[in-house]
């Protein structure tokens, strides 16, 4: 076994090559980051006819810069791959797949998703469980450490003013 610090730096290059796997896969099927990521959870979050999750709500399941979504969004629409639906403001509009769009979800992002069920259901349920326990429970914990650094930072820039 490793010290605490090789578990760190491996699992820092498999979370960068998982990262980098999603970025190649994009890049081969002619997408942007955004787009890909956009129409991957308009087609996994199973709203039929993959319409219904919001400029923001997008925002925050890709955990992407506001602007960079509304322009990919603005390709997008201009490609005819998605429609905003009725809502308040430009945020609060359902997003909604084209036929061409569900067409291009269909040929590019969904085959993604196939392959992550595959490699994901080649592991025992009960493996499928523990990644997830464990990687939860790690996200956790590194939100609560960051969120103390910051709280330090506030801290001690008080003190120097």
């Amino acid at each position: 076994m490793g010290t605490e610090r090789e578990h760190l730096a491996e699992y820092n290059r498999l979370y960068k090559e998982n990262d980098e796997l999603y970025r190649n896969a994009a890049k081969a099927l002619g997408l942007s980051d955004c787009a890909f990521w956009i129409l991957y959870f308009l087609r996994e979050s199973g709203e039929e006819p993959d319409c219904g999750l919001t400029q923001s709500g997008i925002c925050s399941a890709i955990y992407a810069p506001k602007q960079t979504v509304n322009s990919s969004l603005k390709k997008l629409e201009e490609d005819g791959v998605i429609e905003l639906a009725e809502g308040t403001d430009r945020r609060s509009k359902p997003v909604c797949l084209t036929e061409k769009g569900m067409a291009l979800a269909g040929q590019t992002v969904d085959r993604v998703l196939e392959a992550e069920q595959r490699a994901f259901g080649k592991m025992t349920a009960d493996e499928q469980t523990l990644f997830l326990e464990l990687f939860r429970k790690y996200t956790n914990l590194l939100k609560t450490e960051i969120k103390g650094i910051r709280k330090q930072d506030q801290a001690e820039e008080r003190i120097t003013k």
